[in-house]
């Protein structure tokens, strides 16, 4: 079995061991730290974790349900293959939702606000230039959660955030060489913000939400056995 990324030294106390393991597990499969084929076994999990092997089963059962876990009786479990129509629901929500949300946070946004936006978008360059890009990916889904909260819908990103771990898993096969573009999408639809263009905002977050959409078929050339066959090409 892949080995797990270090849990956390002190778990957030109000989790529980399903939780915990729940989220840690995840995390490492959106992150392809955990990639699609890979097998998972209950007593590893729980060793690892310092739990019992309940919630662990609790949490194989949640991930299953969410497409991230392919549960076998009496065989191996084993981490999903990306599935395209899941990643294009993800997409569709995150966009659907993400439009308003530039829209209103055009009218609402104050100075304050467009500093600290600045300021991650600066962290993100900074990130690059690092070569860091599990760095670049948080500090991308920052800006995003920050122009919600700061426009008054937070609760619009959790439920973007409750969505869009099909397409993260996508996106975290683009870092490297995607990187830039997005970064420099985000300069300009900060600059939309600030000048309070709405419509302009929300092309341009229309437009960066669905590049991947041209991206989903070279992908699945090129890792083909880390998609399921439910593509345009399946059958090719």
């Amino acid at each position: 079995m892949a080995a797990l990324s270090s849990p956390p030294d002190t778990p957030t106390p109000r989790l529980s061991a399903a939780e915990r393991v729940f989220g840690h597990l995840k995390t490492d499969i959106v992150a392809l730290r955990l990639p699609p084929g890979t097998r998972l076994s209950e007593a590893d999990v729980a060793l690892e974790m310092d739990v019992s092997r309940q919630p662990v089963r609790d949490a194989f059962y949640r991930l299953s349900r969410l497409g991230f876990l392919t549960i076998r009786p009496q065989r191996a479990t084993v981490v999903s293959v990306i599935s395209e129509a899941a990643v294009l629901r993800a997409r569709f929500i995150r966009a659907a939702l993400e439009i308003e949300t530039v829209r209103a946070a055009a009218t609402t946004l104050s100075a304050g606000d467009h500093a600290a936006l600045a300021t991650l978008v600066a962290a993100q360059r900074a990130a690059i230039a690092a070569g860091d890009r599990q760095a670049f990916h948080r500090l991308d889904d920052e800006m995003h959660r920050q122009i919600a909260i700061r426009a008054g819908l937070g609760y619009a990103w959790d439920v973007i955030e409750d969505n869009k771990a099909h397409m993260d898993r996508v996106r975290h096969l683009t870092l490297a060489s995607t990187s830039d573009t997005a970064h420099a999408e985000h300069v300009a639809l900060l600059a939309a913000l600030a000048r309070r263009d709405a419509e302009a905002a929300a092309v341009l977050i229309r437009d960066h939400l669905g590049r991947i959409v041209d991206q989903l078929a070279a992908l699945r050339r090129e890792n083909r056995d880390w998609f399921a066959a439910d593509g345009p090409d399946a059958g090719s």
